[in-house]
């Protein structure tokens, strides 16, 4: 039979599923055989049985196997089009794109800027690591990650017939969030509210309701409920660019007393945004940084300006005053649960109850034991009887 379905690997995604292909054995009219198989371009029977129609043609003709094909692209003049029409088209956020772009720039391009995409071997990841090798496991996953989606987008435009090659991630560390405790922020909070009404809002966003930098920035008073004490986070801003959020899901936050106190108090007319910068320009990430900064300085703690460790603490502190995981995950926002589970080892309870089990005496844990056992057989009887 030489139309019949078979299982193949996916070039795309890698899946084993089944494929239409045309399996020909045909005898050329000086005697010679030859075995022709392939994966008909078009995933339907009838598709597949037209297309060995050809096949038999081209063979009989003789032009079977003669077309010319463009070779491969080299990756840096691939580069162009998986930013555009791959990165671009499928509208992911420009902080997206833009890092992409810049490990085409950095590593890539110099890398293997003259290397054909159907050339890439193992030896090749092995050269990615070498260059990188005094950089970290996330710098390096983060190159070999947009190698893997280019090749998937040459594969899916049929710019190369397969993969030729995926490149392995390294294993990486997972090292614990960085978050003040109660005290520290306290301080910060202290001194944010000594310093600046816009600073303290700002910590206050942060480390009480979880909002990012780009959704800090992006807040509007629209989506601000000081009636409900709540707030819908829908947006975010990267360089003058407003985005949806991380994830592309809207969430609303309930606001803590104290943030909904402040946001009262500072209501202004001077735009839509909540927060401005001096002279009322639009707040920039780094302004946030400065005012983060000097926040840190006047707290005694470490000034890195840096606003993220307050959504770390936000989600840190609801662990360990008790919070389910699933709520952590709903008011921060998080897309994985892998992620809020992060935080989890905060959480007391369950940890302490298993640990305590070694406090308990080998003779009361035997009586527990045999006090479940007799109710297993209590219940068991009862079936019976019944």
């Amino acid at each position: 039979m030489s139309v019949r379905r078979e299982e193949r690997r996916d070039p795309v995604t890698g899946a084993v599923r089944k494929f239409w292909i045309v399996d020909i054995n045909f005898e050329h009219p000086d005697g010679r055989r030859e075995r022709v198989r392939k994966v008909s371009p078009v995933q339907t029977q009838r598709g597949s049985e037209r297309y060995e129609r050809d096949v038999r043609a081209a063979l009989l003709d003789g032009s079977f196997g003669k077309e010319e094909q463009a070779p491969a692209p080299t990756v840096e003049q691939f580069q162009e089009r998986f930013i555009d029409d791959w990165c671009k088209a499928n509208k992911q956020k420009p902080s997206g794109i833009e890092a992409k772009a810049s490990v085409y720039r950095r590593y890539l391009v110099p890398i293997f800027g003259n290397r054909r995409l159907d050339t890439l071997a193992p030896a090749d990841e092995d050269r990615l690591k070498r260059g990188m090798i005094k950089l970290s496991t996330s710098t390096y996953n983060n190159a070999a990650s947009v190698m893997n989606s280019t090749l998937k987008a040459a594969v899916r435009w049929r710019v190369i017939p397969f993969i030729p090659h995926r490149f392995a991630l390294l294993k990486r560390e997972k090292r614990r969030a960085k978050f003040y405790d109660f005290d520290e922020y306290s301080w910060l909070l202290d001194a944010a509210q000594k310093i600046d009404p816009r600073i303290y809002i700002t910590v206050l966003l942060g480390g009480d309701a979880g909002l990012r930098r780009g959704e800090i920035i992006a807040l509007e008073w629209s989506e601000v409920d000081l009636r409900r004490g709540q707030l819908t986070i829908e947006r975010s801003e990267w360089k003058g660019e407003v985005t949806a959020t991380k994830g592309m899901k809207v969430r609303v936050v309930p606001m803590t007393q104290r943030l909904l106190k402040a946001l009262s108090a500072f209501r202004h007319l001077r735009g839509d945004r909540v927060l401005y910068a001096d002279g009322g320009a639009s707040v920039t990430a780094k302004v946030l940084q400065k005012w983060m900064a000097r926040a840190q300085r006047r707290a005694n703690l470490r000034a890195t300006g840096a606003i993220h460790i307050l959504r770390h603490t936000f989600c840190s502190h609801l662990a360990m005053k008790g919070a389910p995981a699933l709520s952590i995950r709903h008011l921060a926002g998080h897309e994985d649960l892998q992620t809020t589970l992060g935080y989890m080892h905060l959480a007391k309870g369950e940890t302490e109850r298993a640990i305590g089990l070694l406090e308990t005496p080998v003779t009361d844990r035997a009586a527990h034991a045999n006090g479940n056992i007799a109710a297993t057989e209590r219940i068991a009887d009862q079936n019976t009887a019944s």
